[in-house]
C-alpha cells in the first residue's frame, strides 16, 4: 500500500548542488571551530594547575569560551545568524543577561558557602 501522507523532503530542497557544497562547507567549517575550541580548552585545563594563582583567569576562559561556543551553535546550526539583526537582537540579549545573572549567582553564593564551610570546599 502506497502511502500519499509521508513527505519526502529531500525532494522538496529549493537550492542548487553548489548551495548545497556551500552549505556543508560552512557546517564543517563551523565544526572544524568548534573542535578547535574545545580542545584548546582542554589542553589549558590539563596543563595548569588549580591551586596556581592564575586559576581565576582560566575559570573566565573557560565561560567566556563557553559562551562563544553557545552563540556559534546557535547562529549557524538553529539558523538565528539567518535572521535579521534586530530578531538576533530581542532573542540573544535576554540571554546574554540571563547567562550574566547566572554566572554572578554562581561566584556570589560559591564565596558565600566557601566562607560559611572552609573545611569543606577548597
Amino acid at each position: 500500500m502506497l502511502r500519499d501522507d509521508i513527505i519526502e523532503y529531500s525532494l522538496d530542497a529549493h537550492h542548487s548542488e553548489e548551495a548545497g557544497k556551500g552549505l556543508r562547507k560552512k557546517i564543517w567549517k563551523i565544526t572544524l571551530y568548534l573542535t578547535l575550541i574545545t580542545a584548546f580548552e582542554v589542553i589549558v585545563g590539563m596543563s595548569i594547575k588549580q591551586s596556581s594563582s592564575s586559576w581565576w583567569i582560566v575559570k573566565w576562559l573557560f565561560i567566556g569560551l563557553t559562551i562563544l561556543k553557545a552563540a556559534m551553535i546557535v547562529l549557524s546550526f538553529m539558523h538565528l545568524g539567518d535572521e535579521r539583526k534586530t530578531m538576533r537582537y530581542v532573542i540573544l540579549i535576554p540571554y546574554f543577561i540571563f547567562i550574566c545573572y547566572l554566572i554572578f549567582i554562581a561566584l556570589y553564593e560559591g564565596t558565600a558557602a566557601g566562607q560559611a564551610m572552609p573545611g569543606y570546599i577548597s
